[in-house]
């Protein structure tokens, strides 16, 4: 595969000494879908700025497309797509007209941009609404006309900085259904930023998890969680006896917790690791009385690699920066 974006040693640091992002490095080939996953105020955002030019990198280099971004800004513009958190939405137009005015910005003929607009209208369901005032869509339907706004230069490549934020599920999961038509029938790479770790296992073909402008740890999701993750069984038995050394001593088993006949056994896999748990119950004449399992996921691999969940809200100084300029604009 050939990688599209490249981060090399990517640092940003705002005066007098904040660092936002710290010497981050990675690449993203032509047509992923790569996530970049943290808490409030890890970097995501900085980072995204200085991808699509819109902050300068204090160090390193970002090379999107085969530009430079530092050197080649206007190169890299021109073939990528940024929907940001904020909706740029003018409500004072309607839903054709915003993606006709995106189309001009963009140097696409009329006559382009009208087609890609009647298409790209028909995918996310708004060809029925194209005509009203964009300030009369419901939150879903102006997330969407964000969507295909930044689409409509037909980029290679799409930014997406928390492209589901604030809505509720079941818009959210049409959204995700969106970008993932849109990364296969539009062929188009995609790197977005998002809380929700569960919808990014089941999207991205590979993530990062950034943390403090740092990051942690990259890949797959099912090799995150089969590395990094545990699967955890939950276990009730019969008896009262201790069998937590016992247990800490069965292949697989990393940790046991007791309470009272209540075991919590994490492990580094389900298979062999669930039946030797099994075969150690069985050895030592217990008998099972009731057994769940929890399955590996993102938010335990986050756990593991930063200490603390996706859901505490400890800001990025620098992302803090960002967050009150976009705050203050708002309020002009």
């Amino acid at each position: 595969m050939t990688a599209i974006i490249e981060a090399e040693g990517l640092t940003k640091v705002y005066p007098p000494s904040t660092k936002a992002v710290d010497d981050v490095s990675f690449s993203i080939d032509e047509g992923e879908i790569f996530g970049f996953l943290g808490p409030n105020g890890a970097g995501k955002t900085t980072t995204i700025k200085m991808l699509t030019t819109l902050s300068s990198i204090t160090r390193g280099k970002g090379i999107v497309g085969g530009y430079d971004v530092g050197k080649n800004p206007n190169e890299v513009r021109r073939i990528i797509g940024l929907v940001s958190q904020d909706l740029t939405v003018d409500s004072g137009l309607t839903g054709m007209e915003n993606l006709l005015l995106s189309a001009r910005l963009y140097h696409v003929s009329d006559r382009d941009a009208r087609q890609r607009a009647r298409t790209l209208l028909e995918l996310v369901g708004l060809e029925q609404a194209s005509a009203r005032m964009a300030g009369t869509y419901s939150g879903g339907m102006k997330k969407r006309l964000e969507l295909i706004s930044g689409l409509i230069h037909e980029p290679k490549v799409l930014f997406l900085d928390e492209p589901t934020l604030g809505l509720d599920i079941q818009t959210r999961s049409a959204m995700w259904q969106y970008i993932n038509g849109i990364s296969k029938e539009k062929k188009v790479t995609i790197f977005l930023t998002t809380h929700y770790l569960e919808e990014a296992d089941s999207l991205c073909d590979r993530v990062a998890i950034i943390d403090r402008g740092q990051i942690k740890v990259s890949g797959p999701p099912s090799e995150l969680k089969s590395q990094t993750g545990a699967n955890i069984l939950n276990v009730e038995v019969s008896g009262g006896r201790d069998l937590v050394s016992v247990l800490l001593s069965t292949d697989g088993v990393t940790e046991v917790k007791r309470a009272g006949n209540r075991y919590s056994i994490r492990m580094k896999g389900i298979d062999p690791s669930l039946q030797d748990v099994f075969h150690t119950l069985s050895d030592q004449g217990v008998k099972v009385v009731d057994a769940k399992i929890e399955k590996s996921s993102l938010d335990q691999v986050f756990l593991e690699v930063t200490g603390r969940t996706m859901r505490d809200e400890v800001v990025n100084p620098g992302d803090a920066f960002e967050m009150q300029a976009r705050a203050k604009g708002r309020g002009n």
